[in-house]
């Protein structure tokens, strides 16, 4: 039989044992961290290595994120931002609460990828997805014309919602308002995230939801379901890349820069494309997931620059609140 000496001795050293752990905080959206999201595998996997406590935290969607931060400032419990992307780069950069990531990974980015602060970790192109019975509109001017219906997503929350603004407005530059205005009778309703507007387009609610090229292939890798494609535009698709950076004020910066790195990596970047339905940052080795060479290749891609995505946001959600006020 143990002394209570003994019993008390061995609960003082489990307790420095676990006060010792050490936890990173990852302030993400809800779908990234929902069951059949990236965020349990990779905290499992990462985990492993680290010897540390993951702890995700979601603030709605991708938007939120952005806004969560600078209400709370330095002060925040966050080590990891993960889950802005290219349109919001500049106004999180303008915070001052990031730090530069220090590293230099081999991507496989349509674009050339130089920012100091800002990690990618996968991409996409935005697009209207529709049962492959329909006959798609092949422009937005198309779209507008059209009886057809569309979920979006709000571009003051939603990542998605952003970037269809500047998808118009890199589109159409100053006829960005009348696009809207034609476009505003086709939107059933403005949902505060992703996962909301594609709830609404599976249940029947429209005929077509605002999301990416690549959600085609959820449907058919995980529901054997080939029901599914996307519009291709004549204009281009607009591309989002998700970004991931680290917070200044952290207390645990070699560990966000090592989990940073880990998402990088084939461990983390063979999971994004079946489980966020993106492409990855970096191309495993593996490759990419069967099914995916079936989904479809805008011939034109659209991306505003991080300072002119930003320099436009302003106006662009003036212009966007406008039309479907009226």
């Amino acid at each position: 039989m143990k002394s209570p000496m003994f019993a008390a001795g061995f609960l003082a050293v489990a307790s420095v044992a676990q006060a010792e752990t050490p936890v990173l905080n990852v302030l993400t959206y809800d779908s990234f961290v929902s069951e059949w999201g990236p965020g349990p595998a990779i905290e499992k996997a990462f985990e492993a290595e680290c010897g540390c406590d993951v702890v995700f935290t979601a603030a709605g969607d991708g938007a939120a994120l952005l806004a969560r931060v600078q209400l709370e400032g330095a002060k925040t419990d966050a080590d990891v931002v993960l889950g802005l992307d290219t349109n919001l780069t500049a106004a999180a950069r303008a915070t001052g609460l990031f730090a530069a990531h220090g590293q230099t990974p081999d991507l496989a980015l349509p674009v050339v990828w130089t920012d100091a602060d800002f990690l990618p970790y996968d991409w996409g192109w935005f697009a209207f997805v529709h049962n492959k019975t329909l006959t798609a509109p092949t422009s937005f001017k198309a779209l507008a014309d059209s009886d057809l219906k569309i979920v979006i997503q709000d571009p003051r929350s939603s990542t998605p919602g952003l970037g269809l603004l500047m998808w118009v407005k890199a589109a159409y530059g100053d006829e960005a308002p009348a696009i809207w205005a034609a476009l505003a009778d086709n939107i059933v309703t403005v949902t505060p995230g992703w996962s909301e507007a594609y709830g609404l387009f599976l249940e029947g609610e429209a005929d077509l939801v605002l999301s990416y090229t690549t959600s085609p292939a959820y449907h058919l890798i995980a529901e054997e379901d080939d029901s599914k494609t996307a519009a291709v535009f004549e204009e281009g698709n607009y591309l989002q890349v998700e970004v991931m950076g680290k917070l200044a004020a952290s207390d645990q910066s070699d560990l966000g820069d090592r989990f940073m790195a880990f998402v990088l990596s084939d461990a983390a970047q063979e999971i994004l494309p079946t489980t966020n339905w993106m492409y990855p940052a970096r191309l495993p080795a593996a490759g990419l997931p069967k099914g995916f060479e079936t989904l479809v290749q805008p011939g034109k891609s659209l991306l505003l620059g991080a300072d002119e995505a930003e320099a436009a946001r302003a106006g662009a959600l003036e212009e966007w609140r406008a039309a479907l006020s009226r």
